[in-house]
């Protein structure tokens, strides 16, 4: 017979046996499951809690990424048809560059959505790219066909293989925008189910656990099942659009920092949001808020910055007379002309807001900002004639209907750019320091041409 340290097994068994289930005993019994589906539920949550975070992740560098990108390349396609249609008309070799600019947007942005996609997404991905360099080529081709003077060949191309290609594209990418929202739409159920089923499953095991021991069961309750259903509540806000949503979960756990992760991540995309909605749709420049926030920061800062504000003169009689869009391109122009100027020197440090209309603003070191003024001056009235028909341009003005509806001369489009320069012990809020550039910038309009004005340029600031 085999011994132990009990004795024999039947020994062992009739002492195990004989053993009296005191209170006590079975409190620790009742403590024992009650701990075992206390571990259980925690492992549940956190795997949960892991997978709820995976999803989020996924949503915000998968998904949103995919829809951002998708549109992106949709919008620089029309753009690029848009530059062909104009081209065909007006055969103007900038025109064609500004085709071929949008068609590198358009590759650079595929090529960074290509990146560690799966094979059938990949598939689709390819197409694009193939359908896009045949476009690229038929225009090529209409460009061949106008500079031998065979306009209505180029313009048949356009009509027939081009707008072919160009639906073929546009159809894949709203294809590719449908299977993004569809996977977020996917992946925000699978949020709220995994949630709810998170919180029912808790609530079970804390059903069961009040049974061996009540207190026990509320503590696991409040420190298990409260938190999660605020994530619950929080990630469906969230999907609803609503990111004003405190948490109050203040815990040094897995659970506490989900919820300062996922505090932060619904602060960033409240301020992604917010900025997407006041940027400007036409230039995509930064919008007046973000525009306050960085005078904000820079006065708070204490280091000398100029605020250039940029302002077109005669916009409103070439918009009445040549039309909306064509003013809408002058905008995009201008737009082009500050975003080159300031990213062909060290970009660091400099903005480019785009107020509305044909008010922009450059925010930079004084030193930096005066030379960018001296440029976009020079390069505004060289690049603003191809606007013009060319019969304005030789009569150096145009032809337009006052606010009486009478016959009146209108000057060509100039610009006047007015810089306001603080260190923030001067000027103490971005309304004053505008309502200064502003100020300067009526002055400025009172000169004759382009021009540049600097506060020390104006003879008595009122």
């Amino acid at each position: 017979m085999i011994l132990t340290d009990c004795g024999t097994i039947p020994e062992r068994y009739l002492w195990v046996k004989g053993m009296k289930m005191t209170i006590s005993r079975k409190l620790l019994l009742g403590y024992l499951a009650m701990a075992l589906l206390t571990v259980l539920a925690s492992v549940y949550a956190i795997i949960s809690l892991r997978s709820l975070n995976n999803l989020t992740y996924a949503i915000i560098n998968q998904d949103s990424l995919l829809l951002n990108k998708s549109k992106g390349m949709i919008d620089a396609l029309l753009a690029q048809e848009s530059a062909e249609k104009k081209y065909l008309i007006l055969r103007d070799p900038s025109i064609a560059e500004l085709f071929w600019t949008r068609s590198r947007e358009f590759t650079s942005s595929l090529e960074a959505l290509r990146v560690g996609q799966p094979p059938q997404m990949a598939a689709i991905l390819k197409r694009i790219s193939i359908d896009h360099d045949r476009y690229d080529e038929l225009f090529h081709a209409e460009v061949s066909l106008v500079e031998t003077n065979n306009l209505q060949e180029a313009m048949i191309l356009s009509d027939r293989d081009s707008r072919q290609i160009i639906d073929n594209i546009a159809g894949a990418l709203h294809s590719l925008e449908r299977k993004a929202e569809r996977s977020m739409d996917i992946r925000m159920n699978l949020i709220k189910a995994q949630g709810t089923e998170a919180s029912r499953i808790t609530m079970i095991l804390s059903v069961v656990s009040l049974l061996s021991g009540f207190f026990l069961a509320i503590l696991i309750t409040y420190n298990i099942s409260r938190p999660l259903r605020k994530l619950e509540q929080a990630t469906g806000l969230v999907a609803e659009g609503i990111f004003d949503t405190d948490l109050d979960i203040r815990r040094q756990d897995e659970i506490g920092r989900l919820a300062d992760a996922f505090s932060v991540m619904t602060e960033r995309l409240k301020v992604l949001e917010a900025r997407n909605l006041d940027a400007s749709p036409l230039t995509g420049l930064p919008g007046n808020m973000v525009i306050e926030e960085e005078i904000k920061r820079r006065l708070r800062a204490g280091k000398p910055f100029a605020l250039c504000h940029v302002d077109l003169d005669n916009f409103k009689p070439f918009a009445d007379k040549y039309g909306y869009a064509w003013g809408s391109e002058v905008i995009k122009e201008v737009a082009r002309i500050l975003t080159d100027e300031i990213t062909a020197t060290d970009p660091e440090g400099d903005f480019v807001g785009h107020i509305g209309g044909d008010d922009f603003v450059i925010i930079s070191d004084p030193a930096r900002a005066e030379a960018f003024c001296k440029r976009i001056v020079s390069r505004f009235d060289g690049e603003i004639m191809k606007f013009y028909s060319n019969k304005d341009k030789q009569r150096g003005f145009i032809v337009g209907k006052d606010r009486n509806g009478h016959s009146q001369k209108f000057p060509l489009i100039t610009v006047t750019i007015a810089m306001v320069t603080d260190d923030g012990s001067r000027i103490e809020s971005p309304l004053e320091m505008a309502k200064m550039a502003a100020q300067l910038k009526e002055y400025g309009k009172t000169l004759p041409g382009s021009n540049y004005v600097r506060q020390e340029d104006q003879p008595q600031m009122s």
